[in-house]
């Protein structure tokens, strides 16, 4: 990592120290994290075990919060114990939103029908708690869209996490009233679709990730990511939008602060 650092508050909309290239050692890259400024993050999980542990490591730790739910690669084991699960699991006061949940027709591990299914099943929930959605969309943007739009997401709100489209298609989830979330993947250089998505994004509208242990920013693209690289996703979105890095920061900050945690204190006062 560089050793000059510009001072900056950051928030990691989402990132997995859940799973277990991580969970053993939470401390360190905690620490490492907030050297880059990185000093709050969502624990987003995919299935029984990940989201068990995103809301252990929520409770043990400050500025990590919880986000739940079941991803579509995970959605064929979506059982009527899972759903009761999960329904009181989003009772716990480390919850944030309902994630990651959507649609992945690049795997295709789970059929599409019951992907489809069981996306329209945790929107329900999603309604029901008042709680965000952490959009999970790969090669699926019709039928994410379609979906989002009849479930009525403007109601609970939400963002498209790590979005990989291009303008066209963030306008219209703009359109819907989501936030568009960006991954390491806005930093290289051929990711020419996503470059365009993230210069119509509105500052209020944009936030920042890691998605870690995947999709590693430049310049350590090729090596595991970590909630730290956060940083350097905000230098490269920076860049590209000319603005100041510290005015990304702030501005995915407040996003992701409005969109994950207000509404929960807005409901305890």
């Amino acid at each position: 990592m560089v050793e000059q650092v510009i001072p900056l508050k950051i928030y990691d909309s989402h990132t997995h120290l859940n799973d277990d290239c991580f969970f053993s050692d939470v401390p360190a890259y905690i620490a490492r994290a907030r050297h880059y400024g990185v000093v709050e993050m969502n624990m987003v999980g995919s299935n029984q075990v990940l989201n068990d542990r995103a809301i252990q490591l929520a409770h043990d730790y400050s500025g990590l919060h919880a986000i739940v739910g079941w991803h579509p690669e995970d959605a064929k084991n979506y059982d009527d114990e899972a759903r009761q699960r999960l329904k009181q699991q989003l009772t716990d006061p480390e919850v944030v939103g309902i994630g990651e949940i959507g649609l992945d027709y690049h795997w295709d591990t789970s059929p599409r029908d019951v992907q489809q299914r069981v996306f329209e099943e945790q929107l329900e929930l999603a309604r029901q708690f008042n709680l965000p959605v952490a959009i999970h969309c790969r090669e699926a943007l019709a039928d994410t869209y379609d979906i989002l739009k009849n479930a009525h997401v403007s109601d609970f709100g939400g963002v498209m996490h790590s979005f990989a489209g291009d303008a066209e298609w963030a306008q219209k989830f703009l359109d819907l009233g989501m936030d568009l979330s960006y991954s390491g993947v806005v930093s290289f250089h051929k990711a020419e679709d996503v470059h365009e998505a993230a210069w119509i994004t509105p500052l209020d509208h944009l936030m920042v990730e890691t998605d870690a242990p995947y999709l590693t920013p430049m310049p350590y693209r090729g090596k595991q990511n970590e909630p730290a690289f956060t940083y350097f996703t905000v230098l490269a979105l920076a860049k590209l939008l000319n603005e100041r890095p510290q005015t990304v920061a702030e501005a995915s900050w407040k996003n992701a602060q409005r969109r994950f945690k207000e509404r929960n204190q807005n409901e305890e006062d």
